[in-house]
């Protein structure tokens, strides 16, 4: 009686375990957006400003790295799959969306040592060429930092493509890097001790107008 107790129990378990499993509801959709070139359409996108971000990273003291960020993107993209050399991007960034672990640097950055954002409350990119090159685009353009606009280059990528199951729209993603001298936008405050390059990572969900 004993022994026929210790393998029913086991199959009982097994088999509720199996009921519970065939209740469970169905798996979840997939990724909208996957890494397909063939999914970009032509047209003119926008940023989705709440997915996306400019990050930012210096060299502190030597010790270690710190890193911050700037959300409320607004700009332009323009498409073209059958003509991709012909893209264009147009991008503002709102100085006062900086963002730290640290409050008081935080005032401190906004402030005429740094970006002085009262003065010049906006940061912005225009693409004035684009290299592209299956799923990686060299992206040449001008960057307006305090009124000062130096010439950079992106290296951006790909990431996918699709609809958004909540705005509707069409949205295409990419990230790219970039390094800058804050220096030659006139930020040289606490050089070298804060690093002068400063490494630039841009993360951008674009959706159809």
């Amino acid at each position: 009686m004993r022994r026929s107790l210790m393998i029913a129990l086991p199959l009982c378990l097994m088999a509720g375990a199996t009921a519970l499993y065939a209740q469970t509801p169905d798996a979840p959709p997939p990724i909208p957006g996957t890494a397909d070139v063939a999914r970009i359409t032509a047209g003119t996108y926008a940023p989705d400003a709440a997915h996306t971000l400019v990050g930012w990273r210096v060299s502190h003291f030597g010790f270690n790295d710190y890193f911050g960020q700037f959300g409320n993107v607004t700009g332009t993209l323009t498409l073209d799959p059958v003509n991709p050399q012909s893209a264009a991007v147009d991008l503002t960034i709102p100085i006062a969306s900086l963002s730290s672990a640290s409050a008081g640097l935080n005032t401190h950055m906004l402030g005429g040592d740094f970006f002085d954002a009262t003065a010049h409350p906006t940061a912005r990119f225009v693409s004035t060429s684009v290299i592209v090159e299956g799923a990686t685009a060299t992206i040449s353009g001008n960057l307006t930092i305090r009124g000062v606009t130096q010439p950079v280059v992106l290296a951006a990528r790909f990431v996918g493509a699709g609809t958004n199951p909540y705005s509707r729209k069409e949205t295409v993603g990419f990230h790219a890097t970039t390094t800058i001298q804050r220096s030659a936008f006139g930020m040289g405050y606490g050089i070298p001790l804060v690093s002068d390059a400063v490494d630039l990572t841009i993360s951008v969900a674009f959706e159809k107008q």
